[in-house]
């Protein structure tokens, strides 16, 4: 197979996941495995999986969101997929987003990851290109957003400035749509399974960062619920807050000379200097 896709779910909402489906049965994506987590496997959910471009794949536990992918990217590359695309369970597509992206992927071999643009079902723009955090990033972002200060740090930290209207090659790209190429998957390693959810996607992108193109691609869009969960549920925000501390465990706190290096030569990139500022008379 060229081209395969997997969603991760547990205790799925069945119209989400319905949407997700369709949106892979219509497109250019040859095979969808869906990998349930939950505790007990659902009729409705199976019904929703019995397409011959569907697997659905239950009985290994709740292992989590990055391990749960891995199984399906062993499956798809054992099966000779050239292409991977990881979907979140609310996303949605139209198939000619697969066709362009596609089309880019085999025309820039330094491709390692691709993420297109993505809104939110009101059409407003999500920014999810991001520099390599630091702590404050995150500890600033979910505990204290409203502060001027914090606003204007997470601008930054989100590549506001660039408009997101051009190709960026970015070291943070969201997980809830990665279109990877099989072969640096193989190269560099699958998602980290130690994380169990949240931080999966900053550890795996800025590892093919290191030698690969991890490109933000706006000739094409999705749709993305996104319902931060974490930010509701203090279960969820235990676990994302122990994923960001084997996150900085592993790759530095606030001693990681990469991540700074790696940080202003994306600025300089985007912006033409490392305080990420828009040069205004330059984009006119």
């Amino acid at each position: 197979m060229r081209i395969t896709s997997s969603v991760v779910i547990f205790r799925a909402n069945k119209d989400d996941l319905s949407k997700v489906i369709s949106s892979v049965v219509n497109s250019r994506i040859e095979m969808l495995y869906i990998v349930d987590n939950s505790p007990h496997s659902e009729d409705a959910v199976r019904i929703l999986a019995a397409n011959p471009k569907t697997e659905y794949i239950f009985g290994q536990g709740n292992v989590g969101y990055g391990a749960g992918h891995n199984i399906a990217i062993k499956k798809a590359m054992s099966e000779g997929a050239e292409y991977h695309i990881v979907l979140n369970p609310d996303v949605e597509f139209k198939a000619d987003v697969i066709e362009k992206m596609l089309m880019y992927a085999d025309g820039h071999k330094e491709t390692g990851l691709i993420m297109p643009k993505i809104f939110f079902p009101d059409g407003r723009i999500q920014y999810l290109c991001k520099l390599l955090p630091a702590p404050l990033d995150w500890i600033l972002r979910r505990f204290a957003p409203s502060i001027s200060a914090v606003r204007k740090r997470n601008e930054k930290f989100e590549l506001r400035g660039s408009g997101y209207n051009k190709i960026m090659n970015v070291p943070y790209l969201s997980g809830c749509f990665m279109f990877f190429r099989t072969d640096v998957l193989r190269d560099v390693g699958l998602f980290d399974e130690k994380i169990f959810m949240y931080g999966e996607d900053t550890d795996i992108t800025r590892r093919i960062h290191r030698k690969y193109q991890t490109v933000f691609f706006p000739d094409v869009s999705i749709i993305h619920k996104f319902n931060r969960k974490s930010y509701s549920n203090l279960h969820l925000l235990y676990i994302h807050i122990k994923s960001a501390i084997y996150y900085f465990n592993k790759w530095g706190w606030f001693f990681d000379s990469e991540r700074g290096k790696i940080n202003r030569k994306v600025l300089i990139e985007i912006f033409g200097n490392a305080g990420g500022k828009t040069d205004i008379k330059a984009r006119v």
